[in-house]
């Protein structure tokens, strides 16, 4: 074949319209049909240049790498003498694209997807793009259930060689799941199975969870949920044979199912333990939890492998292999494992690094380190510590990897990597309620002064009723032991004079005082402290007998020697946002001998958070309190009276308003407090840092009662509602609103209660 006939063929190739080209000297080139291409731009693709000689085989080299550009729709070479001529015919440009019909997704969204294919304003158009464009977006409607879905492209020329595309869309409905079978049970009914199923037909919630439209990861789940039912249940042989989903012809609704085969159920006959057991035999069997003679469960196989593994971990063999091996006698429908337990080589930490901390000292973190340098790797140590460094408070995000040391086989470095938060924070709280309107509290701390873990505040409370001015020091490490050390002067002011809730009386209190914390264990610590207090009670022409016969008895102006002492276990995962574990704390207030007032207060608390999914917390809170007087008192000073009511006890009811009331209604306090809650905490839909916000669901009880009257659980109120918990741009925010569920007609209502807080 010559040149003329093979650059025929790649012109017929590349639809181009040439002539074959005599061989010449180029002298001059000259670009002809650009419009928004600079002649430039040809030159630098062009593979032919001045002085250069053109023949057949550079010709079809030079049209091919114009094609390549994918500018150009048609490219020709002509000659006139000595003069080349590229007549090129630009392919159109994108002037503009419209998405019409698009209620499921935002139009941003969909341009932006369309623009990771190329298809976006100011680009070359090309149709196959576009095909590729209509087939992405209609499988995005398919992956939210929408079937019926139907993508419509049209292109309209524009001036300057331009073209707009229109996506026209309609969406359709969803298409529903209006059935699920299962066939081929006879162990279990067919409602009992379809409980484990997330996807379902349509329910009061499905409009908000969208489980009953068709999804088919939700449905591997399903079937994953499904086998681990069985599994557990001891039906080895369980298997799931096939599974149809049809839809309508309207593609409206959906039926899906499945034909399952349950088999026999099988016993477990005997456990073995083999392998290098660099623990001791009885030891690792205390952790196996499947024994013989019970049915078979591979959730307490699984549990078990994990509890050998996480022990060897804890002792420094991280890469260790424990596997479950199988001896199944389907005649006597039995099952033995041994337990195959290879430790592999244990592993030291040769160096702790700590990064992302820019205010925050290496010290303050590496305190609360459990993984020691030079000690084996543990994995119980690690997670000890990741959770310590979180609890401090001062980051939002606490990571922690254990990449190996390169060079070695038995090393790894612990890289910590902490995400700083603004530890200063000026906090203000508010509630609102028909009486007392709008109530202003707030504070300024640091709690870690340059990065030393120290924390300084100073707080100042505005309120009608309470006006405090307090002003506190605390060094968590005064010894290297973890002993803490803190520092308190204060002046309060409690005036209820201008309150309609709660009895009138004013009093100031000055004091100063010292108070240490003890860590006893990793979670134990015991807090004890010392304080000097200066207290001047005004009453006014309509405060209580009660009030007035106290300070006929102990005069307007008392000293306190004060004493707080506590206990409290903390084995939260996380300071802000808890998900799991609990809080426990008693604590005593004690007016000693060679004061004025000789008085007690205990409380007691008790949180659990419990971990209800990978999405939902929940907590459950209780709280009682007791006080009284001894020697010199015979009862709890008015003024140290418990209270109930409020965004931190009773929500839905107005701060300390519960308890016992005088004749005008106005709550008394009392020498006896119980309160207790139920909450769940779940991320904000279309939220996906749900560290940061989360909503919640509750349900508070509680009231306060007097010296004479009788503790009885009736007389408890009880409120429902929603909160918002926020750690914004500005500081915390808490949103509540609640409903009095059991309420009596001298109650006062306070719905809506908020905290706010604002970090410089």
């Amino acid at each position: 074949m010559n040149f003329r006939v093979l650059v025929c063929a790649l012109c017929c190739f590349f639809g181009i319209g040439a002539q074959a080209i005599e061989p010449f000297l180029v002298k001059d080139i000259r670009v002809e049909g650009i419009q928004r291409i600079e002649a430039g731009t040809v030159f630098s693709y062009l593979p032919v240049r001045v002085g250069d000689e053109l023949d057949n085989e550079r010709s079809a080299v030079a049209i091919k790498a114009l094609y390549a550009t994918g500018f150009f729709s048609d490219v020709r070479l002509e000659r006139d003498g000595d003069l080349l001529i590229v007549t090129v015919q630009e392919r159109p440009a994108i002037g503009a694209i419209t998405i019409n019909g698009s209620k499921e997704f935002k139009a941003d969204e969909l341009k932006e997807s369309l623009k990771q294919i190329g298809l976006a304003e100011s680009r070359i158009y090309d149709k196959s793009l576009l095909d590729k464009a209509e087939k992405e977006l209609k499988r995005q409607y398919l992956s939210r259930g929408r079937y019926a879905a139907e993508v419509n492209a049209t292109v309209t020329p524009l001036e300057r060689n331009r073209v707009a595309i229109a996506l026209n869309i309609d969406e359709g409905e969803v298409a529903r799941i209006r059935g699920i079978n299962v066939i081929g049970n006879q162990a279990y009914k067919e409602k009992k199975l379809l409980d484990l199923f997330t996807l379902t037909t349509p329910g009061f919630f499905t409009w908000f969870s969208k489980n009953d439209q068709y999804s088919k990861q939700k449905l591997s789940g399903d079937f994953e949920n499904l086998r681990s039912f069985y599994f557990n249940q001891g039906y080895l042989e369980f298997n799931i044979d096939s599974t149809q989903v049809q839809i309508s012809p309207d593609k409206q609704n959906i039926y899906i199912t499945v034909n399952i085969a349950e088999g026999p159920k099988y016993k477990v006959s005997d456990v073995k333990v083999a392998g290098n057991l660099t623990l001791p035999e009885p030891e690792i069997r205390k952790m196996i939890s499947v024994q013989p003679g019970e049915f078979f469960s591979r959730e307490e196989l699984t549990a078990s492998t994990k509890r050998i593994g996480d022990a060897l971990a804890n002792d420094g063999y991280s890469f260790s292999n424990v596997n479950a091996a199988p001896e199944v006698d389907k005649e006597k429908k039995t099952v033995a494992f041994t337990f195959q337990i290879d430790p592999g080589r244990r592993v030291y930490v040769r160096r702790i690094n700590i990064t992302g901390n820019v205010k925050t000292r290496d010290e303050v973190i590496r305190r609360e380190m459990r993984q020691m340098e030079g000690g084996w790797l543990s994995a119980e140590k690690v997670n000890r510590s990741r959770d310590r460094v979180d609890k401090l408070g001062f980051f939002s995000a606490v990571t922690i990897e254990t990449p190996a040391v390169s060079g070695t086989n038995d090393q790894v470095d612990v890289n910590v990597n902490v995400v700083e938060r603004s530890t200063g924070s000026i906090q203000v709280g508010a509630g609102y309620s028909d009486i007392d309107k709008l109530v202003l509290q707030g504070s300024v701390s640091q709690s870690n002064v340059f990065g030393t873990g120290n924390q300084v505040s100073a707080q100042i409370n505005s309120g009608r009723t309470n006006r405090a001015y307090v002003l506190s020091y605390t060094n968590p490490y005064y010894t290297v032991d973890g002993v803490s050390r803190g520092f308190d002067l204060y002046h309060r002011i409690n005036d209820t004079t201008e309150l309609d809730n709660i009895d009138h009386y004013k009093i100031k209190t000055t004091g100063a005082g010292v108070r240490y914390g003890i860590p006893i264990t990793e979670i134990d610590t015991v807090n004890f402290g010392l304080a000097y207090e200066q207290s001047r009670i005004s009453l006014v022409s309509d405060s209580p007998q009660r009030y007035l016969d106290y300070v006929n008895e102990f005069g307007e102006n008392n000293s306190t020697i004060k004493a707080d002492i506590g206990w409290a276990r903390d084995t939260r995962n996380s300071f802000f946002y808890p998900t799991k574990g609990n809080y426990q704390r008693i604590y005593g207030e004690f007016g000693l001998p060679g004061g004025d007032l000789n008085y007690y207060r205990l409380n007691y608390q008790h949180q659990w958070f419990i971990p209800i999914s990978n999405a939902f917390t929940l907590l459950l809170n209780g709280e009682a309190g007791y006080g009284g007087g001894y020697r010199n008192s015979r009862e709890l000073p008015f003024f140290k009276n418990f209270y109930a009511g409020g965004v931190s006890s009773v929500r839905g009811f107005a701060t300390s308003s519960l308890g016992p009331k005088d004749n005008d209604d106005r709550a008394l306090g009392g020498d006896r407090r119980i309160v207790g809650g139920v909450e769940v905490f779940f991320p904000l839909p279309g939220v996906k840092d749900e560290k940061s916000v989360r909503l919640s669901v509750f349900a508070d009880a509680g009231n306060v009662y007097g010296k004479e009257e009788k503790f009885d659980l009736g007389e408890l109120r009880y409120s429902t509602g929603i909160a918002l918990s926020w750690f914004s741009p500005i500081g915390p925010l808490k949103l509540s609103y609640g409903i009095p569920l059991k309420r009596k007609p001298e109650d006062k209502i306070e719905r809506f209660q908020f905290l706010l807080g604002t970090v410089f």
